[in-house]
């Protein structure tokens, strides 16, 4: 008898420390250390879809070694491991023949949805031609397109869209556009400690959109996602001066007025890295001019933590539309402080098999869809 109550008292001590055990566990999961690494997960297939010998892999598993070495003269503590990327044309396709939500705005205008959208906005919708600029007209015409939709409307909207196929590429649909070799690389970052951001010039709901149906869904969450705003109110009270007048209630939907906040690129991204994520980035990857001023606050020299900043050159014109001429480009972004990659030459893959470019980049929307017709 008396073994028999040592025996039961050591199994509860057993089964105690056995709870104590689960319990550290789904605390540390919780806060989000139970699904990165803090140290080096650089091994011999890290960046399996970069090619290698070439500059920019080496630099990047390098400076992955060098800040996640604890004790290393470079360490960063994992709290400090911030990640930014620009999204179309740094971590996907922008040339189908523009960008996701150009494509998605000429869609709902003209297709989709023409009865809820003015003539004046079909117009705008019917004159994108290659050539055309993406300023801030254009997005201010965006928002008015979408006007009177909820947040959830236009989410859904987003993702729909996204199953479309695109008539520049062979074989993809919109949002199979993300490059392969940048997924794995956000992926590596990731399970390195790197806390990953985008920060897009697209609509904040829209990338969100993206970012959620995509290959990199998992590495970055809804609150990791920073875009250009478009106003949002309660419905029933757009035309109230100020959201203070009333309050939000069980029930209320939160709808797009059709008006215009803010555009997220050149100075803006950096204000908007500093406002919602509120420290220097490390790590900044970007493809164009106006990501120059991320790219810049990452690297600035008031950075407490040694900081690289990524330029994509879009040379391939073989697996891609790619047109930027390496050497100039590359020369320029050096100048820069800013690291190059080829997508020809550090790209062993860009898209998923199948996937080609089409004979045309353009094809008129009208042509295209009477081919589809045909199809049908």
């Amino acid at each position: 008898m008396e073994n028999t109550t040592k025996q039961l008292k050591i199994w509860r001590v057993v089964a105690i420390i056995a709870l104590l055990a689960l319990v550290t566990v789904s605390v540390l999961y919780a806060f989000g250390v139970g699904y990165k690494n803090s140290s080096p997960a650089a091994g011999t297939n890290a960046l399996s879809l970069w090619n290698d010998g070439t500059g920019a892999k080496k630099s990047l598993t390098d400076y992955v070694t060098a800040v996640t070495k604890e004790g290393g003269a470079d360490f960063i503590p994992v709290e400090d491991r911030i990640a930014v990327f620009d999204m179309d044309g740094t971590l996907a396709c922008e040339t189908f023949y523009t960008y996701y939500d150009t494509m998605m705005f000429i869609e709902y205008c003209l297709y989709d949805h023409p009865e809820r959208v003015s003539d004046e906005l079909k117009e705008v919708a019917a004159s994108i031609k290659p050539g055309y600029v993406a300023d801030e007209t254009l997005a201010r015409n965006f928002a008015k397109a979408f006007a009177g939709l909820t947040v959830e409307e236009f989410y859904n909207y987003a993702v729909s869209f996204g199953q479309k196929k695109t008539a520049s590429f062979n074989n993809m649909r919109y949002i199979d556009n993300f490059y392969l070799p940048m997924v794995e690389l956000v992926k590596y970052l990731y399970e390195n400690g790197f806390e990953v951001w985008v920060i897009s010039g697209t609509e904040r709901t829209t990338t969100r959109a993206i970012v959620a149906n995509s290959p990199i869904k998992d590495y970055v969450s809804p609150e990791h996602v920073i875009g250009t705003d478009f106003e949002v109110k309660q419905k029933g009270h757009e035309d109230e001066p100020s959201n203070m007048n009333f309050k939000y209630e069980n029930g209320d939907e939160l709808v797009l007025t059709g008006g215009f906040i803010q555009k997220n690129l050149n100075s803006n991204k950096s204000i908007y890295v500093e406002r919602e994520i509120g420290k220097r980035p490390v790590l900044a990857f970007g493809n164009s001019g106006s990501d120059t001023s991320m790219m810049n606050y990452a690297i600035d020299s008031r950075n407490p933590y040694k900081a690289q900043a990524y330029m994509i050159v879009a040379d391939d014109n073989v697996r891609e539309w790619g047109t930027q001429d390496w050497e100039a480009k590359s020369a320029d972004y050096i100048s820069k402080g800013f690291i190059p990659i080829s997508m020809k030459n550090d790209f062993s893959v860009i898209y998923p098999d199948g996937i080609t470019k089409a004979d045309e980049q353009y094809v008129p929307a009208e042509v295209q869809y009477e081919e589809t017709d045909k199809a049908a």
